[in-house]
């Protein structure tokens, strides 16, 4: 089953962003706590989404997302930040069923696209992402300046 996540769900949620950080090769570069999870998810003006996949034993895994806009199309999009299934789950249909439920989502609030990063080393997500008809977006490459570099850039305008 997949539901919205709740407020009492931000324990599991960070549990699970630590786990994909540690399976990204990041396990130190988590900075969310509860609090900052909670405003961003339940807080007056939520930047972001998440969908709790279950069974009877318990979470299974979890998807944050969060709309983007398209110029080109006029409509907003579905982004997908972070998607991630316990070890033990993985392999039983748990991830496709939270893309297939995000994808639902996104054409039922009539997006015009549904988007996501993956890293190019997770050759079996790419695996999965290329059965269920995701293209890659080869010509395109995702820039970012955070920390320090992000303060200088916003100090050095006019």
């Amino acid at each position: 089953m997949i539901r919205p996540a709740t407020p009492a769900d931000i324990a599991v949620i960070l549990r699970f962003i630590r786990e994909l950080a540690a399976f990204e090769r990041e396990p130190d570069a988590v900075e969310a706590t509860e609090a900052t999870l909670h405003e961003a998810l339940f807080g007056a003006q939520p930047a972001a989404e998440a969908v709790i996949a279950e069974d009877a034993t318990g979470p299974l895994g979890f998807a944050v997302f969060f709309h983007n806009f398209s110029t080109w199309a006029g409509r907003r999009g579905l982004y997908l930040e972070d998607l991630y299934v316990t070890p033990d789950a993985r392999g039983k249909g748990v991830g496709g069923a939270l893309l297939r439920h995000l994808a639902a989502l996104a054409v039922a609030r009539g997006c015009a696209r549904f988007e996501w990063s993956v890293l190019d080393w997770n050759a079996d997500a790419i695996a999965v992402y290329r059965r269920m008809g995701a293209v890659g977006m080869e010509e395109w490459t995702i820039q970012r300046v955070s920390g320090d570099a992000l303060r200088r850039l916003a100090e050095s305008g006019d």
